[in-house]
């Protein structure tokens, strides 16, 4: 009777009528908890967005329109726990993922794959173990270097230094891998290798080469987190008429990437890199040329502190019957050209690594031990350049740094070089063979 009578009442004033069965108290807190909105909903609205509906309220109510305001871009998510990204990025991978759930990398299953190794168990076991000893590093590497390259794009043009271009991408590098020491930071110098000259090119002190519109340049640089390291490689050109070849190498790097898997032949994937590679042709000024590989480059097996380690990834059949392996890094990488499709070391040396496991010398010259101490410290047997010496206030050391050359304990690597007047592209991903299938650690949104 008490509920008829309100009714009544509520109907008198217009108003609805709820009935529901009396509530506990422990009921309603759960009621109260599923209505209200999750956190995270709460973070993604901005201020902007409630600002916007307000606006949209009194615009109902009022006699004229009012105008929408305008929405502020929104910045870069971090991960949970974490701050959102500044624009342009400015918070280390670590500060930015607390929690270390860095982004995944895109997940391929093998090619052609029906054999059953193992069981669903074992295999979520064993990609567990991949996950916690070496790509959750590999992931915060490449949240870095996703982050510099995406900044890189966003100024660089025609006009600019060489020098100039490297200093500020390191600089942005060093920032967001949160650079320390030997336990996080670049990985090698950045490649900025023009048109013939296919890698190994960075600008020493008083270079003043600039890069032009009609200019095809690589950017290759690395980031690593405990020796765990992210090498990942893209082609700019500002002139549309060098995209054939642009898009040939990246094709066939995406062959390579599919082809690789637990127990596949080296050569295998050489192989079906050439296919795609040399099905492609560009026409310059009038004249067509087939686009070759760069037969004596290769893609190549990761451990680390180690860039080049063990096993080498042709980018053409050459009859390697190596297998690749569960549990394996690889950075895969292919080289496209114009010219003749082989390279010979060229021009001033910029590019040194010490050896992975050097031999003791001698040292007889003050200057050399010197100078090995600060490529110890700094270094280790990761890949430095001579711009690198000089920001650590390093000078004269040239024939110091011959010395260790000569001595075997340090490796020069000069330019690698095709017949000028060609022009080369480069691509390149780092990928781990997990039990499971292989993650593309550093794909991006931009390849």
């Amino acid at each position: 009777q008490i509920i008829a009578n309100m009714a009544e009442q509520e109907q008198q004033d217009g108003g609805d009528v709820k009935v529901s069965n009396p509530t506990t108290t422990t009921e309603k807190q759960e009621d109260d908890a599923i209505e209200q909105p999750p956190p995270a909903a709460e973070t993604e609205k901005g201020e902007d967005d409630k600002e916007e509906e307000d606006g949209g309220g009194e615009e109902a109510e009022g006699d004229a329109p009012k105008k929408k305001k305008k929405k502020k871009k929104k910045k870069k998510k971090g991960g949970a726990g974490g701050p959102k990204q500044t624009d342009p990025p400015t918070i280390p991978m670590h500060e930015l993922f607390p929690n270390n759930n860095f982004p995944v990398g895109e997940l391929m299953g093998f090619k052609d794959d029906t054999t059953e190794r193992v069981t669903s168990g074992e295999v979520k076991a064993r990609d567990l173990i991949y996950d916690e000893r070496e790509v959750i590093k590999l992931r915060q590497a490449a949240e870095a270097h996703r982050q510099v390259r995406s900044y890189v794009q966003s100024w660089l043009k025609p006009g600019m230094k060489m020098f100039d271009i490297c200093e500020r991408l390191e600089a942005k590098s060093r920032e967001l891998i949160g650079e320390l020491g030997l336990e996080r930071g670049l990985a090698f110098p950045t490649g900025c290798s023009l048109n013939y000259v296919a890698a190994h090119y960075t600008p020493n002190k008083g270079d003043n080469t600039v890069l032009g519109y009609d200019d095809v340049c690589k950017i290759d640089f690395g980031t690593h987190v405990d020796g765990r390291i992210i090498d990942c490689a893209w082609t700019v050109s500002f002139n549309p008429k060098y995209d054939p070849l642009l898009e040939a190498v990246k094709a066939a790097t995406e062959a390579g990437i599919k082809a690789a898997g637990i127990d596949v032949r080296l050569t295998d994937i050489g192989e079906e890199i050439q296919d795609v590679m040399e099905s492609h042709e560009i026409e310059l000024d009038g004249k067509v040329y087939p686009i070759k590989c760069c037969s004596n480059l290769n893609g190549h097996q990761i451990q680390p502190y180690k860039i080049h380690a063990g096993k080498s990834v042709p980018i053409v059949k050459n009859g390697d019957t190596t297998r690749m392996e569960e549990g394996e890094q690889y950075a895969i990488e292919t080289f496209g050209s114009t010219g003749r499709g082989y390279v010979v070391e060229d021009l001033e040396c910029s590019h040194y690594m010490r050896e992975f496991d050097p031999q003791h010398v001698t040292l007889r010259t003050k200057g050399a031990r010197s100078l090995l101490n600060t490529i110890n410290k700094n270094f280790g047997s990761l890949a430095f350049c001579r711009r690198w010496l000089d920001r650590l206030g390093e000078s004269r050391y040239l024939l110091a740094l011959k010395h260790l050359v000569d001595a075997g304990i340090v490796n020069a690597y000069p330019p690698l070089c095709d017949i000028k007047g060609s022009y080369t592209a480069q691509y390149e991903h780092t990928l781990f063979l997990k039990a499971s299938g292989k993650e593309i650690i550093s794909r991006g949104d931009d390849y």
